[in-house]
């Protein structure tokens, strides 16, 4: 699969253009925000990019970031204009073509940027064998991945791996394709369906327990849309499995616990984070007012309060009291159907 992948975007692939479902960000779905730092991007890493959704998290700056699977580095000099002069990104892919691209324009990017010194850097690896590189233990604030995960036939070795190189309270934010079902072998093995990131899919509840396997006690589901397969011999090959693009966050925090427990606290978010004067949406299923009470559970309490996203919020509450479970914790499937009520990839 290795090599199925290096020669699908290394030599096959030219631009997003040649892909063949509607994994690949539409330019105008895109933020304003976002538009701002991808209009200092070289036009040829924009070119190259093959992501699925939007992996810039707020609060960014000074932090030690890891894009796993970086590609042609769309991300990263995205990424390196929100850490700033005093954080780093760091990229690494398997595919010299695409490094290739990063690498020749990283002296652009640090003038673009204003920046005295290049914040970034690249490496050529396998995100299932970070060790490989020597990177240290709990070493990064933050780890994105942009449709990559899916590609790596070890998942397993992937997630243990960002675990390890997370800091205690660094978060895994990443976007990816899910199948509503386990994807057959006969799809897997396609090496199309693979080099479209739809074969190497996961099942998404099959992800849940794998992050939870690994220390991600409770992913927390922040956005998704349904993929559309545009071509007729694409879209038999799937054999009629759904598949759909989603944003995950997951916080390496020992306080976690399986289930959402209710202890009757809240949160009040004070309209602190740049760019989110109103509200702050943590999840899906957490879109806090600015000034407002806010109900949460114990684990969001902690993903706020255990987290860099301490100070932009006042904490009510204890845990010496217990109320049961929180309403809502369900096994159904998480995403959405209807395209237009999912919210923009990008």
């Amino acid at each position: 699969m290795h090599e199925i992948v290096k020669d699908y975007y290394g030599r096959q692939l030219q631009s997003s253009s040649d892909l063949q479902t509607s994994a690949c960000c539409d330019f105008a779905s895109i933020p304003a925000w976002m538009k701002a730092l991808l209009g200092k991007i070289h036009p040829e890493v924009t070119e190259r990019y093959y992501g699925c959704g939007l992996v810039c998290p707020p609060l960014l700056q000074g932090c030690r970031v890891l894009d796993l699977g970086c590609g042609s580095g769309r991300d990263v000099y995205a990424l390196a204009q929100l850490v700033g002069e005093q954080g780093s990104v760091l990229g690494v892919d398997m595919t010299q073509e695409q490094l290739d691209v990063a690498l020749r324009h990283q002296d652009y990017h640090r003038e673009q940027f204003g920046h005295v010194s290049s914040n970034v850097e690249f490496r050529l690896g396998y995100i299932e064998n970070l060790s490989d590189l020597k990177l240290a233990d709990a070493s990064f604030d933050v780890v994105v991945s942009n449709c990559v995960v899916n590609l790596s036939p070890d998942k397993d070795a992937v997630l243990r791996e960002i675990f390890r190189l997370l800091k205690p309270g660094g978060e895994l934010y990443f976007s990816d394709i899910y199948a509503d079902r386990r994807v057959p072998d006969r799809v897997r093995n396609d090496a199309l369906m693979y080099g479209e990131c739809l074969g190497g899919a996961l099942y998404w509840n099959d992800f849940l327990h794998l992050a939870k396997r690994h220390g991600f006690a409770d992913p927390r589901l922040v956005e998704d849309r349904p993929i559309v397969i545009t071509d007729p011999n694409l879209a038999e090959r799937a054999e009629g499995i759904e598949f759909y693009s989603a944003t995950y966050r997951l916080f390496k925090l020992d306080t976690l616990e399986p289930n959402c427990e209710d202890f009757g606290q809240a949160v009040i978010y004070r309209g602190t984070v740049p760019g989110h004067a109103h509200s702050f949406v943590l999840d899906k299923h957490h879109d806090m007012q600015t000034g407002r009470v806010f109900p949460v559970c114990g684990n969001t309490w902690h993903m706020l309060h255990d987290t860099r996203l301490h100070q932009h919020f006042d904490f009510i509450g204890d845990f010496s009291r217990h109320f049961g479970l929180f309403a809502g914790c369900g096994g159904e499937l998480p995403f959405s159907k209807d395209a237009g009520q999912s919210g923009s990839c990008c």
